[in-house]
């Protein structure tokens, strides 16, 4: 029988950072959440695109430049952004960066 939850002990240690490279990991996949693990290398770019949810972008650890719509803010360790529908968004890693990203699936 499949648990009722997913535990994951110690998240950053979900995802090894490719040298000149990005890595992603999906944790969990339901009818609500999607939660996805990133390994960026230190200059390694995600161009901005859009989401048809909600989205959090959680920095776990390292420093990059994060684009929300027009703006550009400074992601670092602990750095939290949810982001609405459609928002157009990319990061680009100044370090190596770990980050969370979860996408808040819309009920049906």
């Amino acid at each position: 029988m499949e648990k009722p939850y997913t535990f994951i002990p110690a998240l950053a240690s979900e995802v090894e950072i490719p040298k000149n490279g990005i890595l992603s990991r999906t944790l969990h996949n339901d009818d609500r959440v999607k939660a996805i693990i990133f390994g960026f290398d230190a200059g390694q770019e995600l161009s901005a695109h859009t989401a048809p949810m909600p989205a959090v972008i959680h920095v776990l650890d390292g420093e990059a430049s994060i684009r929300l719509g027009q703006d550009v803010v400074e992601g670092r360790t602990g750095t939290w952004i949810h982001m609405t529908p459609q928002l157009e968004h990319g990061i680009k890693a100044k370090t190596p960066v770990i980050m969370l990203l979860l996408l808040l699936k819309q009920p049906a």
